[in-house]
């Protein structure tokens, strides 16, 4: 099988948005590939290093919803990335071959240098950070990486790096393509992009009276002011959510139903929050059955790292040979 490989930094809670936009996704290609799937908790140190007491609670957070979502231990390897100590290994091997100017045009560099304005960005480990995401990727020689559209040129300089290494010493990385997935704009409650820095968001700890309220105080078409008022559904971010839980028969009457006063808000919400819950109710039961046992996240954890740094010590062993530098 093919091997694929992603991550998360626990910087914070999980939401539809994530669900939607990867979980569902990485229970999916569980069936089809090789899956290595990482906690990044170094990757959330170079923007929260002056918080790293946070990194834990989230930590644990971000295991939970992925077993709650359907990633199995028994079909994907689940591990920490500070576990696997062979990372920080090949991260300092290439950031000695990388070239400075292929930092500095990384896209996000500069976008969230500019966006996130609370916190000192100027560290080596923000500017770094896509060679320590390069050594992530390659120390299991992946052949796919799950991105979306927008996010490809972040993968290009893993690409660049591997050539690069393959060029100065011998070929042994693959450069890892990228696994196009359709990642649908989640609509937050405020009609945004679904964030937790919008604070907007749609958390899966939430409880369900939480998630009935945020959804019921949802903004739709602000030409409906009262009941027999048409509206547009297209420019409601209620029926964007529609688009994504609802069926297409439902999308359809919510449609109509608004176009023509047939339904009022209050129904078209009733609606997206009965499949809503059909959709959450099974995550959250799964999120209450791991949360109220600890030593078996620790055990899947400790399990998936394990077997995480076999197969990085023995990428670290041919490395090293490669390189001339054997211990």
């Amino acid at each position: 099988m093919k091997r694929v490989l992603s991550g998360m930094q626990p910087s914070g809670r999980l939401h539809l948005g994530n669900l939607v936009g990867a979980l569902r996704n990485w229970v999916s290609l569980q069936e089809k590939y090789e899956c290595f799937y990482f906690v990044a908790d170094w990757h959330a140190l170079t923007s929260n290093y002056q918080t790293p007491s946070v990194i834990k609670e989230y930590k644990e957070d971000l295991l939970i919803n992925w077993l709650a979502a359907g990633v199995d231990p028994e079909k994907s390897v689940v591990f920490i990335q500070s576990k696997v100590l062979e990372h920080a290994e090949l991260h300092i091997l290439l950031s000695m071959i990388t070239p400075l100017g292929w930092l500095e045009r990384v896209p996000t560099y500069k976008e969230k240098k500019e966006e996130i304005k609370d916190r000192d960005l100027d560290t080596y480990g923000f500017l770094g950070y896509p060679v320590l995401q390069a050594a992530d990727i390659l120390i299991y020689r992946a052949e796919y990486v799950p991105v979306g559209i927008d996010q490809v040129p972040h993968l290009e300089i893993t690409r660049e790096i591997a050539r690069r290494f393959n060029f100065l010493y011998r070929k042994i990385f693959p450069e890892p393509e990228p696994l196009l997935t359709e990642f649908p704009k989640v609509p937050g409650v405020d009609g945004r992009k679904m964030s937790k820095s919008y604070g907007n968001a749609i958390y899966l700890s939430d409880s369900p009276d939480i998630v009935r309220q945020k959804i019921m105080t949802m903004m739709t078409d602000p030409a409906r002011k009262r009941r027999y008022d048409p509206g547009n559904p297209e420019l409601s971010p209620v029926f964007q959510l529609h688009k994504i839980f609802s069926s297409r028969e439902e999308q359809e009457e919510v449609a109509k139903g608004c176009r023509t006063a047939g339904i009022g808000c209050i129904e078209c919400k009733h609606v997206l929050l009965k499949n809503l819950f059909l959709m959450l109710e099974p995550i959250w039961e799964k999120r209450r059955y791991y949360s109220e046992k600890p030593e078996l996240l620790r055990e899947i954890a400790e399990e998936g790292s394990r077997k995480a740094r076999l197969v990085a010590q023995e990428t670290m062993r041919i490395v090293r040979e490669t390189m001339g530098i054997n211990q």
